[in-house]
C-alpha cells in the first residue's frame, strides 16, 4: 500500500492520459465510424443511396479490418502513423492507431443501430417530399439517438480496454503504469490501483450513458 501513495502523482498522470487517449480516439474515430456506418446504411439494397457497388467495397474493408486484434493492427499501422502524424511510437500514434480501429468497429455499431428504424417511418417521409439529407438528419439519426449512445457508450469501455497496449508503444495511461510500476516491479497492490481506477472510470461512463439514452428514448 505504501507504494501506491508513494506512486499517486504518477497515478493521477497516468488516469489523465487514458482519459485523453481514450477522449479524442471517441472523437476522431467515433466521427469517423458514424460517416462510414452511416454510408453502410445508406448505400444498402432499398436505401436512400442504394447502391451495390459502394455497399460491397466498403462491407468488404470493414470486414477485413474489424477482427484484426488490436496489438497486431498496432504494430502492422505503425508505418502508416508514421507517415501521417510524423512518429510510430507515443500517445500521438496510439491515438491515431486507436481512431483508426475504432472506425471500423463503430461503423458497424452505427449500421446496426440504424437499422432499427422502422423502413415504414423513412417511406412516410420519402411519400411527403423530404429529400435524402432532411430524412437522415431528423429522423433517421433522431429515432437512432438512444441505441448510438449505448453503443457510443460500449465503445468508450472497449477504447479503454485497448488504451492499456499504449504502453508498448511508448504511450502513457493507466495500462502502461500498471505495466511498470505494478507486473515489472512484481507489485499486485499497485497493479490493482490502477484495475480498480479503472472500473471506477468506466462505471462512471456506463451510468452517464445509461442515463443519456434514457433521456433519448423518452423523447
Amino acid at each position: 500500500m505504501d507504494s501506491l501513495i508513494d506512486l499517486q502523482p504518477q497515478l493521477w498522470k497516468a488516469a489523465y492520459e487514458t482519459v485523453y487517449i481514450v477522449a479524442l480516439t471517441l472523437l476522431f474515430g467515433g466521427l469517423g465510424g458514424l460517416l462510414l456506418g452511416l454510408a453502410l446504411y445508406l448505400t444498402r439494397e432499398g436505401a436512400l443511396f442504394a447502391n451495390r457497388v459502394v455497399f460491397g467495397v466498403l462491407n468488404v474493408v470493414v470486414n477485413v479490418f474489424r477482427p484484426i486484434p488490436f496489438i497486431i493492427f498496432l504494430a502492422a499501422a505503425q508505418p502508416l502513423a508514421r507517415a501521417v502524424v510524423g512518429t510510430g511510437v507515443g500517445n500521438t500514434a496510439i491515438i491515431f492507431t486507436l481512431s483508426l480501429a475504432a472506425s471500423f468497429a463503430i461503423s458497424r455499431i452505427v449500421e446496426q443501430n440504424l437499422l432499427t428504424v422502422q423502413p415504414g417511418v423513412v417511406e412516410a417521409a420519402r411519400a411527403a417530399g423530404a429529400g435524402p439529407f432532411r430524412i437522415i438528419g431528423s429522423i433517421v439519426l433522431p429515432e437512432a439517438l438512444g441505441p448510438l449512445v449505448l453503443g457510443y457508450t460500449f465503445i468508450f469501455v472497449a477504447l479503454v480496454d485497448m488504451s492499456a497496449v499504449a504502453g508498448y508503444v511508448g504511450g502513457g495511461g493507466l495500462g502502461a503504469f500498471a505495466l511498470l510500476y505494478g507486473y515489472r516491479q512484481f507489485d499486485p497492490v499497485v497493479t490493482w490501483g490502477a484495475v480498480l481506477l479503472i472500473i471506477v472510470l468506466v462505471q462512471l461512463v456506463q451510468f452517464l450513458g445509461n442515463h443519456l439514452a434514457r433521456r433519448a428514448l423518452r423523447r
